[in-house]
């Protein structure tokens, strides 16, 4: 399988699905006429959700792209869950009118995949995060900033897929996995990065920017350096030398005045 552009227009995952319909749709065709039409129906709608169009590729290093297709849903400040630090949170619901594949946001590698099994309550929910089932893909980026994306199914998605693990290095826009029928993909980003999307906002898979993500962490504030000794002033600061030679001028003072106050008690006397 193909994991670069280019690839088959129709994603491999549904090939099946897709022949099927097409074979049971001719079949009934050929046997009931109109009846068919469901089959059709059902046919021309695998067709459109397995589509998996290439698409440009921005190539700013900052640039952390949309995974999937769809509307925003989160964009805070949240705790990633599985690294347990503060996080940029993104959010992206995918109904099934949206492209489903999965693909990298950045040029990265792979540190670790935990899979969750959980619900499948409505993917639109903020609960889903956290309820459903869920894959969670932890990669460090070419210039080392640790990012998760987060494949969660949904209401009807009823099978995550994720052709990726461990040590596997990621190209912004290659495809990494797929999620069958409505799901949400999550973003857990540092803190420093800076968002390109609000909440309403449609995206397109690896077309749409999320946000711009600083190719270096910012420095944390270091310790305090020690006071360097402030300098006295010059009105306050005497030299030793100098405080050495009043000390000598006041002594010859006081003891001229003391041979003048003697010499004045001694013509007192006379």
């Amino acid at each position: 399988m193909n994991r670069l552009y280019p690839h088959p227009i129709i994603a491999r995952e549904g090939w099946p699905i897709i022949g099927g319909g097409l074979a049971l749709s001719l079949l009934v065709s050929m046997c009931c006429g109109w009846w068919s039409l469901p089959f059709w129906v059902f046919t021309v709608f695998a067709l459109q959700f397995f589509r998996d169009p290439a698409r440009e590729i921005p190539q700013n290093p900052e640039a952390v792209l949309s995974p999937v297709d769809g509307r925003i849903v989160v964009v805070e400040r949240a705790r990633d869950p599985y690294r347990d630090v503060d996080a940029l949170k993104i959010s992206i619901f995918m109904n099934v009118f949206n492209v489903h594949s999965q693909k990298s946001p950045a040029d990265c590698t792979v540190t670790k995949v935990v899979y969750n099994k959980g619900k499948f309550v409505n993917a639109d929910l903020d609960k889903a995060s956290t309820e459903n089932e869920r894959n969670a893909v932890l990669a460090t980026t070419a210039s080392g900033r640790e990012i998760t994306f987060v494949q969660v199914a949904g209401l009807v998605a009823r099978r995550i897929l994720c052709y990726t693990q461990a040590g596997a290095k990621l190209s912004r826009g290659e495809r990494y996995g797929f999620i069958r029928f409505g799901s949400r993909v999550d973003m857990y980003l540092p803190v420093d990065a800076q968002a390109q999307v609000a909440i309403g906002d449609k995206v397109t898979g690896v077309s749409t920017v999320l946000a711009r993500l600083p190719l270096t962490a910012p420095q944390t504030e270091s310790e305090p350096k020690a006071a360097a000794p402030q300098a006295t002033p010059a009105s306050q600061a005497a030299p030793a030398e100098t405080v050495a030679n009043q000390s000598t001028e006041q002594q010859q003072i006081e003891a001229a005045a003391a041979k003048i106050q003697a010499a004045v008690q001694d013509v007192l006397k006379d």
